[in-house]
């Protein structure tokens, strides 16, 4: 990685920077409880983790956290895994994500848009009392603090309304999207035993309804500790024998009653992709979500009461519980409930020009579908609410950089950020004050103590290593689910460097304190002692135009061998030709090095991702050192299991 500092792709004005709420909260910070005045984003960041207690302290003043009981310090044991956060205190989350009701109440809490792009408001008194209505009936229920509460919803008002009345309730919230097979959901829902479940009979993708009916009759026949289930007719249904209708639970005029809990006391529970076993069944808690969301839509995002939030996302991803928490800040919320590619592949920006979005969240891969579809959003729509294009879920290509600043504004704040459903944040990404970089997550985020490790354990800067986070986050997990002695929680993060979170992705932090993601490293590309990250290869390859998609795997042979395919998914109407390979080796040759240049190249009907979209490389890697298709994955937690047999096939003709 080059030291050479090269021009940034976009600088804030003074005028952005003065107005942005991170510059006046380091003011404030300075006055009240000695932050640097000066220095701007470094020497605040620097000063965040030095003084951990102080800074989240003053996080919890500056956005007015309500403590229902104070607490005794910030932090009562800063060992990892087990950090004690605000020990002494209790408070509830969905009492703050409903606070703007107080003052905004007729203003929309939530904007949701279907694939009729036609946006229909929800108020925030209206979120308020259907929120107050339905903790009222899941009391009535039986339902109390510590029971969990599921959702087998798409992304709709309904679903945000059962979140924080499950929340209000001090109950624990877990939901799955209804894309997701009757296997995937019970592999999750069973770990954590719920006793109501939330339903639709179907959804709308595609312009196509899809019938879940069979799937909630397959649950509900193996989730024996349901208490109730509630119908929502998405399709216009009448409710299953024995469920509760929605509209009788949410109709009442009441006001919530938010029950005081803990601030460790479990809010949800998230779910690992499970591509080698069950889901990691991942809790997070009331506090350490509220601190930690407050800090960075609040700070990082520079999301206020004027802001509308849209990200695209379904309720199986953390980046939906994540765009919930734009309620903390008084932010109105777009929730979008279909296709990101219906009618064609421009639709995301039109629902951003409908919706007046000023922070647009969206995958790496659709900004690089776009790119390759030749859409031209600012030609197409309005968007000149947009402020920021965050994306997610890969790293965004240098190329992604350069067309989002040519094709939707020069003046545009680029946020690729990074960090997991582990933490349900961002360990690195959006700084609004600081220059973009081509390729580059802008720094790490406040109180994030985020460095690159090599092997042994010492900190580089502007060379490949290990993502370590070396003090605790509010929101890291409390625990895993099911996982009584905390060892697998322990042997995900902490087996590498002992008391610091190890992640699991290949990072350099440059001499700038800018951050590039290079990919997974328990996938990692091993050339002769030569570590690369997947991520780099894509970006280069995926630059030809008759490459759709790929995959490169580093397979470790058992004669001491190395073997690198790269499996390619051709666009319509490509042939992986001689001239196509010598394009690819070349490409490959020239941009990364001799080293990238896989041994050989495949041809595969199509790249296998997790049901979040993300490309499966371990599984894959498994079965090409030859284990079974049955122990390499989980096949629920497969959007194409078919594909795999591709690779197990191949697995078995090389012998």
């Amino acid at each position: 990685m080059s030291t050479v500092n090269p021009s940034p792709l976009w600088q804030p004005t003074p005028e952005r920077i003065a107005h942005a709420r991170i510059t006046k909260f380091q003011a404030w910070a300075a006055e009240h409880h000695g932050a640097p005045a000066h220095g701007g984003y470094a020497a605040l960041h620097r000063w965040s983790v030095d003084e951990l207690d102080t800074f989240w302290k003053a996080v919890t003043e500056w956005f007015d956290v309500r403590f229902s009981t104070p607490y005794a310090r910030v932090l009562g044991d800063r060992s990892m895994p087990g950090a004690e956060w605000f020990p002494g205190a209790t408070l509830n989350y969905a009492e703050h994500a409903l606070r703007a009701a107080g003052t905004r109440a007729d203003e929309p809490a939530l904007l949701y848009v279907d694939e009729t792009h036609e946006p229909t408001p929800v108020s925030w008194s209206e979120l308020r009392r259907q929120v107050g209505s339905l903790a009222a009936e899941l009391r009535a229920l039986g339902v109390r603090p510590g029971d969990r509460v599921s959702g087998y919803l798409p992304n709709v008002p309904q679903a945000v309304i059962a979140l924080l009345a499950t929340a209000a309730v001090g109950a624990v919230w877990t939901s799955c999207a209804p894309d997701f097979g009757a296997r995937s959901v019970l592999d999750r829902f069973q770990q954590v035993e719920p006793v109501v479940l939330f339903t639709v009979d179907g959804y709308r993708y595609g312009g196509k309804e899809h019938d879940r009916r069979d799937v909630v009759a397959q649950l509900r026949g193996e989730l024996p500790t349901l208490r109730a289930v509630v119908h929502i007719p998405l399709l216009g249904t009448e409710a299953p024998e024995g469920a509760l209708d929605w509209s009788t639970l949410t109709s009442a005029d009441v006001d919530p009653v938010f029950e005081p809990v803990p601030f460790d006391h479990p809010l949800w529970v998230l779910y690992s992709s499970g591509t080698t076993g069950l889901p990691k069944a991942i809790v997070q808690s009331q506090g350490g979500i509220l601190v930690e969301h407050l800090k960075q839509l609040g700070l990082h995002c520079d999301l206020g009461t004027e802001d509308r939030f849209f990200w695209y996302t379904s309720t199986g991803w953390m980046m939906w519980n994540f765009l919930v928490s734009g309620l903390l800040t008084g932010t109105t919320i777009v929730l979008y409930d279909g296709s990101p590619g219906h009618p064609d592949t421009g639709a995301q920006w039109r629902i951003a020009e409908r919706t007046g979005a000023t922070l647009f969240g969206t995958s790496a891969a659709y900004v690089m579908a776009c790119r390759k579809a030749d859409v031209h959003p600012s030609r197409d729509a309005d968007l000149t609410r947009v402020r920021c294009v965050a994306t997610t879920g890969s790293p965004l290509p240098p190329d992604g950089f350069r067309w989002l600043h040519d094709e939707v504004s020069e003046d545009l704040w680029i946020a690729s950020v990074s960090g997991g459903t582990d933490v349900c944040s961002c360990f690195a990404g959006a700084v609004p004050t600081l220059p973009v970089y081509i390729g580059e997550l802008q720094a790490a985020g406040l109180g994030t103590d985020l460095q690159s490790w090599d092997a042994i354990g010492r900190p580089v800067i502007d060379e490949v290593g290990e993502l370590v986070v070396t003090n605790p986050m509010p929101s890291m997990p409390v625990r895993f689910w099911n996982d009584p002695d905390g060892s697998r929680y322990h042997d995900s993060y902490f087996d590498t460097y002992p008391g610091v979170w190890r992640h699991g992705d290949w990072i350099t932090v440059t001499s700038r304190d800018s951050v590039v993601i290079h990919g997974r490293s328990d996938s990692t590309l091993n050339r002769q002692g030569v570590r690369m990250g997947s991520a780099d290869i894509y970006e280069a390859v995926e630059r030809l135009p008759e490459i759709k998609e790929s995959l490169v795997i580093g397979v470790e042979q058992p004669d001491g061998g190395y073997w690198m395919p790269l499996f390619v998914h051709l666009a319509p109407g490509a042939e992986l030709d001689a001239a196509l390979l010598d394009r690819i080796k070349r490409t490959i040759r020239e941009q990364l090095s001799p080293r990238h240049v896989p041994d050989e190249v495949i041809e595969v009907p199509g790249i296998p991702h997790t049901l979040t979209g993300k490309r499966i490389e371990v599984p894959v890697k498994r079965l090409l050192q030859g284990t079974p298709l049955d122990k390499a994955v989980n096949a629920g937690s497969v959007d194409e299991v078919e594909l795999l047999k591709f690779y197990e096939r191949l697995a078995r003709e090389r012998g």
